[in-house]
């Protein structure tokens, strides 16, 4: 297998598996989160305001994988 070859299927990995996971974590915590709301809708905001930076979090997860597989596609 050429150099290449491997340098692209390394990025097409990166951007998939950080993209897969970073949007099955998000789907769980958001379902958690819309579920304590569901059970206390007077503590809404709270749990919505506690949501906001691990879901920002999660997203720079998937922003990583991006950015690796552009710096290998670079390489190409």
């Amino acid at each position: 297998m050429d150099t290449s070859a491997i340098i692209a299927l390394a990025a097409a990995l990166s951007v998939a598996i950080c993209v897969i996971f970073a949007s099955l974590a998000q789907g769980k915590f958001a379902a958690a989160a819309m579920d304590a709301i569901g059970r206390q809708p007077e503590a809404a905001k709270e749990v919505v305001g506690s949501m906001l930076l691990p879901l920002a979090l999660m997203e720079a997860l998937a922003i990583y994988g991006t950015v690796v597989a552009l710096m290998l596609a670079g390489k190409i």
